[in-house]
């Protein structure tokens, strides 16, 4: 027996092309194009208290990964949205992590992906804690990765896609130096984004965080930050960023749909401020919770 072996629940049922399956048994073929080269698009959505947060803005940005790389879905926005909710309905969740994922399908052992049979669509729903507790109360110390954010013209930060190995290497660095998460630079030097959340720092009252250009994810959760801090007359300045302005800041978090809002106190052993959760990161930390229900803070 692994140290990673997993117990999954089989009363969990995850959602496949339209049926409902023990999650013990849900399965994709060796052959399928996501197994081999990593084909395919996802989102990770958050329910709180019954209610699934922002889904528009996810099955919207969904199918424009699926456009992205050119891999036509199976059903309509209405039905993929019919479906997520179902998931969470069926599993009997009222806050939930939900995963929904498109893969290119079963093909030949060769990188055509026009030879492949149907796309294979799958919802998983269940629970999760990215981070502990703790560290939401207490701040979180990160580190700067040496692995590069992938250059944009390669594949697209804004397609969320199935291959996350470049973020799986810079997340290897952070276990090594024994963090959770570690803040990538693009290809320019500037900051670029952590291995699955957004950066934010803030200075003088202000909110910095990189532009789309820097070569990151457009994040469901940074959007709806971006709109709180608007609501409390709070600055909000998308600019490059350097290592400086990290170590700089008067206070530092990430966001993103599983850490929410991560306050950051430390990075590469430097205290961020005075080395405790800022003022500003914990308002909004408090008026996220407020409107989605989330427990953080």
């Amino acid at each position: 027996m692994s140290a990673y072996d997993f117990n999954i629940n089989p009363d969990r049922k995850v959602w496949m092309n339209g049926e409902f399956v023990p999650a013990d048994r849900a399965a994709i073929s060796v052959f399928d194009h996501a197994v081999l080269y990593g084909d395919g698009v996802f989102e990770g959505i958050r329910a709180y208290q019954g209610t699934v947060f922002r889904l528009e803005q996810h099955i919207q940005r969904f199918y424009e990964s699926a456009r992205g790389i050119r891999l036509a879905l199976p059903y309509t926005p209405e039905q993929t949205t019919e479906a997520v909710h179902d998931s969470v309905r069926v599993n009997g969740l009222s806050d939930a992590y939900i995963r929904l994922v498109i893969t290119r399908g079963v093909g030949y052992l060769g990188l055509n992906p026009f030879k492949t049979v149907r796309p294979v669509m799958f919802i998983i729903a269940d629970q999760l804690a990215l981070y502990p507790k703790e560290l939401y109360r207490d701040g979180m110390p990160v580190i700067t990765a040496s692995t590069v954010r992938n250059h944009p013209n390669a594949v697209s930060p804004r397609v969320k896609s199935l291959n996350y190995l470049n973020n799986i290497l810079a997340q290897i660095e952070a276990i090594d130096a024994g963090v959770h998460e570690a803040i990538m630079f693009n290809h320019l030097g500037f900051v670029a984004e952590a291995t699955g959340d957004n950066v934010f720092v803030v200075r003088r009252g202000q909110l910095h965080t990189p532009p789309t250009a820097a070569g990151i994810l457009e994040g469901v959760t940074r959007n709806f930050v971006i709109e709180l801090a608007a609501k409390r007359d709070i600055e909000v300045i998308e600019k490059d960023l350097v290592r400086q302005d990290l170590y700089g800041a008067d206070e530092c978090f990430l966001t993103g749909t599983g850490a929410e809002i991560a306050p950051i106190t430390k990075i590469d052993g430097r205290p961020i401020g005075d080395g405790t959760v800022g003022t500003i990161t914990r308002q909004l930390m408090d008026e996220f919770a407020a409107v989605t229900g989330s427990p953080i803070g």
